[in-house]
C-alpha cells in the first residue's frame, strides 16, 4: 500500500488489508514515495478513523518505498496517479510494472480514480478515504484469498 508520505492513506489501507487477511498466508505493508515522514506514526486522524472502526494502526511507522519491495511483494497498490508514476519510474522491467496497481482500479476499473489525500483537510476527508479503502480492500481480499 503506497501513498506519498505513508502517514494518511497507505497506513489506513495497510490496517484494513491486515484486518481482512490471514497473517500466516499474507504479508501486508505500506510505504511512501517520499521520505519526508520517515519513522513517524500515522497521522492522528488516520489513527482515529481506524480506531473508530476497530483497527489499530498506531504502531505503524512511515518508511520509503525501496527497490527490494518489488521483489518481496506481489502487488504494489498506489493511492493516486502521481504515486503511480513515481512507483512505475522505479521499476526495472515489465514484471515489476505489472505489480503496480492504482487501488481504486479494483473498484472502478478503467475510470482512473484516485484516493484523495486528506492531509490538508478535516476529519471528514479521512472518513471518506477510509470508506473508499474499505471497499477496495474487500475486493482485493476476494481476489487474492481464494
Amino acid at each position: 500500500m503506497i501513498c506519498l508520505g505513508n502517514i494518511c492513506r497507505s497506513p489506513l489501507a495497510e490496517g484494513l488489508m491486515r484486518s481482512k487477511l490471514n497473517f500466516t498466508k499474507f504479508m501486508v505493508d505500506s510505504a511512501g514515495t517520499s521520505n519526508g515522514h520517515k519513522g513517524q506514526a500515522p497521522d492522528k486522524r488516520s489513527i482515529a478513523v481506524a480506531r473508530k472502526n476497530g483497527i489499530d494502526i498506531s504502531q505503524q511507522k512511515s518508511r520509503q518505498l525501496v527497490k527490494r519491495d518489488f521483489k518481496v511483494y506481489d502487488y504494489l497498490y498506489v493511492m493516486d496517479g502521481s504515486n503511480y508514476l513515481d512507483v512505475i519510474a522505479m521499476t526495472s522491467d515489465e514484471e515489476e510494472m505489472k505489480k503496480v496497481i492504482k487501488i481504486m482500479d479494483e473498484v472502478f476499473p478503467d475510470e482512473n480514480l484516485d484516493v484523495p489525500d486528506p492531509y490538508y483537510g478535516g476529519s471528514q476527508g479521512f472518513e471518506n478515504v477510509y470508506r473508499m479503502l474499505d471497499q477496495a480492500t474487500d475486493l482485493i481480499r476476494k481476489k487474492i484469498d481464494k
